[in-house]
């Protein structure tokens, strides 16, 4: 049974509000034990439309908890996916303030984003789809964050909290996604100058392209659709690195290009 409507907005302004004041919350999965993940989407719409409200524009969408390594660190084991605003695109290269950009536990990851030329509305869209309508990919940083204390989620939780996204950083490299094997690019991070993570596009659902997919088809199950120009996220390649103030992430996808990214206080 879903959950009655005011209470999908009530928790809603909480996450709002969590975000806005940097502060985190008890897990929703254990206060509402009922909760379902359609009311978990539910959630996180009022959350945007908060944050939309507050002078916010959707640019994309996100699919997050893709491979092995992240579900397992997260202990979620299948997708979950949110939306990109305007206000969270950090330029390459800057140095991310925590208390500017709202972030409380914030982690990186390395991931390909596509950029998309059409439209695409699921569901019964397909991996081929995705790269017809796919403009070009960039590596891209998904700096995570949760608003759930000590990242205690499970798939309702991170949904409702937009997919635990936090800020992203998008590189220079703009490549046709048709010109090479996505699931054979290879990713290795650096945190202050050591290497500290590598992935490999496979790891994302078999191929990113799939995740894009999958996502496109989930959220047109919603009558959300693929806009032309959006930006997706289609999942972390390795696990999750936490980041602090003073740490500077550098990231090279073989074919593709370079992202990075600094934090501070």
């Amino acid at each position: 049974m879903s959950l009655p409507v005011l209470r999908i907005i009530e928790l809603g302004d909480e996450l709002f509000a969590a975000l806005r004041s940097r502060q985190v919350l008890d897990p929703l999965s254990t206060r509402e034990t009922a909760i379902t993940i359609d009311d978990a989407y539910r959630i996180s719409l009022r959350m945007l439309e908060r944050r939309q409200a507050d002078g916010e524009r959707v640019v994309g969408k996100k699919i997050g908890v893709t491979s092995k390594p992240v579900q397992d660190m997260l202990g979620v084991h299948q997708p979950d996916f949110g939306f990109l605003t305007d206000r969270m695109h950090v330029a390459d290269g800057a140095s991310v303030s925590l208390s500017k950009a709202g972030l409380i536990q914030p982690r990186a990851e390395g991931e390909i984003a596509f950029v998309l030329k059409k439209d695409l509305r699921g569901p019964g869209i397909t991996e081929a789809q995705v790269l017809d309508a796919t403009d070009y990919v960039s590596p891209c940083f998904e700096i995570v964050d949760s608003r759930i204390r000590d990242w205690k989620i499970k798939i309702q939780d991170t949904v409702a909290d937009n997919a635990s996204c936090g800020v992203f950083v998008l590189g220079a490299a703009r490549i046709d996604p048709n010109t090479l094997d996505l699931a054979a690019v290879t990713m290795e991070i650096r945190k202050n100058g050591v290497q500290v993570a590598s992935g490999v596009g496979a790891a994302v659902q078999g191929h990113p392209a799939t995740a894009v997919a999958w996502l496109a088809n989930t959220l047109g199950a919603f009558g959300i659709p693929f806009l032309a120009g959006e930006i997706i996220l289609s999942g972390s390649l390795a696990p999750l690195l936490p980041a602090v103030p003073g740490d500077f992430f550098e990231m090279r996808l073989s074919g593709i290009g370079t992202a990075s990214v600094g934090f501070e206080a």
